[in-house]
């Protein structure tokens, strides 16, 4: 029998607190809210490929680095669902008796951390090795995200912060060390049917 954590006593009552304060807010903006938490996800993807996009006139090792931001995200994404399978924490509409934006996902389907805000937080600090003005944006879009998952009553606000932090932490890790090997990387590939990812011709 699996036992889940309850995260209720962490942070229940600031997670009830935001609840109860977008089930008075006006329509307009939790329908705003509810569909940037289900599809702002797809925001970071875009940036991803601009970010690509660009590196291909700064140079092949910047192009190698931005190739990378999308399987950086899948580590982080990983890193995260290991977490969830060992703390095994309730989501807080299981824990708590409230009416939520979200519909409550089945049992079994972990609160924490956040995968969402894992993934915002991962692209947004892997896009900072890639542009600086896409990372800023990226930035800004993964706290949004992370505040809407609480918003739509998915997660406790301990969820989306430890999402973050996983996510930062795997990005920054990971384009650290490759980032010293991205040079040589881009000549092996600048060498093969591949050159046209990394550089204009």
């Amino acid at each position: 029998m699996i036992i889940a954590l309850d995260g209720s006593s962490v942070d229940g009552s600031a997670y009830t607190d935001v609840v109860n304060l977008a089930r008075h807010a006006p329509a307009w903006l939790d329908d705003t809210v509810s569909a940037w938490s289900t599809y702002g996800l797809a925001l970071f993807a875009v940036l991803m490929a601009v970010g690509w996009w660009r590196a291909r006139r700064v140079g092949a090792a910047a192009s190698v680095t931005a190739l990378a931001v999308p399987f950086v995200v899948v580590v982080a994404f990983g890193v995260d669902a290991a977490l969830k399978l060992l703390v095994r924490e309730d989501r807080p509409c299981q824990s708590l008796r409230v009416t939520t934006l979200e519909a409550c996902p089945a049992p079994g389907d972990w609160s924490f951390p956040s995968n969402h805000a894992a993934i915002a937080a991962a692209a947004a600090v892997a896009l900072l090795f890639v542009s600086r003005r896409l990372g800023a944006l990226a930035a800004v879009a993964a706290c949004a995200m992370a505040v809407s998952r609480v918003w739509v009553g998915a997660h406790y606000p301990h969820d989306v912060l430890a999402g973050v932090v996983v996510g930062a932490a795997a990005a920054l890790l990971v384009l650290s060390a490759m980032r010293r090997r991205a040079e040589a990387a881009a000549l092996r590939l600048a060498a093969t049917r591949l050159r046209p990812l990394l550089v204009v011709s």
